[in-house]
């Protein structure tokens, strides 16, 4: 059984965040660890309130997971403050965990800022050069490159500025391209280019979609997939989890996480 961890906010509304991220993991078939940075209160409609849990609390728990059952795989999500960035950048290296996934999440679906503007700096200059893969979407590419990106073109070159900032690939998403076609595009080492297009989907079931797809890269990177059949892999598993939405909620509703995930590789006793 292969182990990731999700070191990200708890969402009380159980469709993004850490709840997002453990069942992803499941369906993925990897064994799902966990490092809570906040406690939100919020559901489909909005986040009403959040806490930060205190970065040396942050670090124990990455140091007991990482001590015990160390991850193939990790992503990060909600981190709120520099003090809990820098925590997380520091266990990350002293531990030496592999294919970290860097979900820049700053601000939710419902428009309230998660991350304080003093932290962005440091995700730039601690987190992003251990970056497997950063994964953001159009406004936090815009933010950690210091540059406008509005078209696929701006994507492609947010994410060569993001591999000379250290990291060693950079999916940035589409989501909030206008048009009836959204396209991710992949920028990996020596300069390769990748884009994912699909159809968008006529729904407002949207809610933990980046934390989602950061998961699912996370979980296929943990089985020994290559960058490039995680990413696709997991873009098609969150288009087809926000096709299959349940439609839970008066506000931004969750994806249906039950959708198949890829064949898992054998399992000996399965």
């Amino acid at each position: 059984m292969r182990i990731a961890l999700t070191i990200a906010g708890s969402d009380s509304g159980g469709g993004a965040g850490i709840q997002a991220d453990l069942k992803t993991f499941h369906q993925f078939g990897v064994f799902g660890t966990s490092v809570v940075t906040a406690v939100t209160a919020q559901n489909t409609l909005g986040v009403r309130g959040w806490e930060l849990l205190p970065p040396e609390l942050v670090t124990q728990q990455i140091d007991a997971v990482a001590d015990d059952l160390p991850p193939l795989a990790l992503k990060s999500g909600m981190l709120g403050s520099a003090g809990v960035v820098t925590a997380v950048a520091d266990a990350i290296a002293r531990h030496g965990l592999p294919n970290y996934v860097l979900d820049p999440v700053m601000v939710a679906t419902s428009g309230v800022r998660l991350l304080d503007r003093d932290a962005e700096r440091w995700i730039v200059r601690r987190l992003v050069p251990l970056a497997t893969l950063v994964t953001p979407n159009l406004d936090e590419a815009a933010t950690l490159v210091e540059e406008e990106v509005r078209n696929p073109e701006e994507m492609a070159r947010a994410g060569r500025a993001l591999l000379k900032l250290g990291a060693r690939a950079a999916l940035i998403t589409g989501g909030h391209l206008a048009g009836d076609e959204i396209v991710d595009v992949l920028v990996a080492e020596r300069d390769a280019t990748r884009c994912f297009t699909h159809a968008r989907l006529d729904t407002t079931s949207t809610h933990g979609t980046g934390c989602t797809l950061s998961a699912a890269i996370a979980a296929g990177l943990a089985q020994g997939r290559p960058l490039q059949q995680a990413v696709g892999d997991a873009v098609d598993f969150v288009q087809r989890a926000i096709a299959a939405a349940p439609g839970l909620g008066a506000g931004s509703g969750p994806l249906n996480h039950f959708v198949p995930a890829p064949p898992r590789p054998p399992m000996e006793g399965l």
